[in-house]
Parts: structure tokens; sequence; C-alpha cells
């Protein structure tokens, strides 16, 4: 299994998820044409646990906030790298500005697969 993954989870005031939205789709049209092999952004939707921790403590999440959770597959590690700079420096990306989101509130790290179903 040589894929590696992005992994993002953020919390995002509820009136802002059309804002996150186009942010969160101009984003993934990027990362696409500069290589990813998928792109994912999802909202919560069925996050109360009885008997494990739920998504929301992990964001930190307020109750007039959401969970984003979003990932990004690539075909390497290498790719990764080379298509995350690529991206980070591509000005539709730097058009934003005010961003929908607190950043200082995002976790996000990469991730080597250990079991995968396709």
């Amino acid at each position: 299994m040589t894929q590696y993954v992005d992994g993002f989870l953020l919390p995002l005031a509820a009136d802002r998820l059309d804002d996150y939205k186009k942010v969160a789709t101009k984003a993934g049209e990027v990362w696409m044409e500069h290589g990813a092999l998928a792109y994912w952004e999802t909202v919560g939707d069925d996050l109360k646990s009885e008997e494990m921790r739920s998504f929301r403590l992990y964001a930190d999440a307020n109750e007039n906030e959401l969970v984003i959770f979003a990932w990004v597959v690539y075909a390497s590690r290498e790719d990764r790298d080379r298509i995350l700079a690529v991206v980070m420096e591509d000005p539709r990306l730097q058009e934003n500005a005010d961003m929908p989101f607190d950043m200082k509130r995002m976790a996000h790290g990469g991730f080597k697969p250990l079991v995968s179903f396709n």
C-alpha cells in the first residue's frame, strides 16, 4: 500500500456552512488539478455516542458549531509532499483571506494506510 492520506478535523460555525462549501469546492478543484486521487469534505450528521468519545469533543465544537471531517488521498507520501507544496502556493487559494473557520482550531495530519478496501 503506497497511498497516503491527509486528514482534517475542524469546528465550523453553523451559519458559515455555505461560505465553507465555496472554499472547500475551490480547494477540492485545486487539489485534484494538482494530482490528488480523491478529495472529500464532510459535515457531521450523526455524532452522538453513548459509549465512545464524540467527534464534537475532538473538534472542540461549541453548541452552535458543526464538525467538518475531510481527507485527501494521494498516490504516495512523495506525491503528497509535492502536491501539498504546490497547492499551498496556488493563487486561487490565496484569495481566501477571510476563511470561514479558525485555522488554529483545525487538526491536520498525514496518515499511512493500514487496511484499505476499494
